[in-house]
């Protein structure tokens, strides 16, 4: 799945795993985000993915260069959960949406655990 954009000079493809890299890094750098959740569906279990795997927690869907983002995220504790979501959202929906020129419709934001930071 990819988002094309043309313009006058030819059509822009841009992979929605370089889109998700990016929402990834984004989300991260949110206060109250400890990292992307990778959830089990064997066990239903949550684990904590590295920097490198920060793709996994994440899902995109292109339709009609309108993207919905799906994340599963761990957050800090102490934090107030919906203040950290709004955070997320806005600041995801504003860069994502100037780093591809594509409109961000939905962003699904599923808190899979809590984490205490040191």
């Amino acid at each position: 799945m990819k988002g094309r954009i043309n313009n006058k000079l030819g059509e822009i493809q841009i992979s929605s795993d370089v889109i998700a890299l990016y929402a990834g890094m984004t989300a991260v750098e949110c206060f109250g985000i400890v990292g992307m959740a990778a959830v089990s569906m064997k066990d239903g279990l949550v684990k904590l993915l590295k920097r490198e795997s920060l793709t996994k927690g994440i899902s995109i869907e292109i339709e009609e260069n309108r993207l919905r983002i799906d994340f599963h995220v761990i957050v800090a504790y102490g934090v107030s959960i919906c203040a950290v979501c709004d955070n997320l959202m806005a600041n995801v929906k504003y860069k994502v949406e100037e780093f591809t020129g594509m409109e961000v419709a939905q962003i699904n934001v599923y808190v899979e655990g809590v984490r205490v930071i040191d």
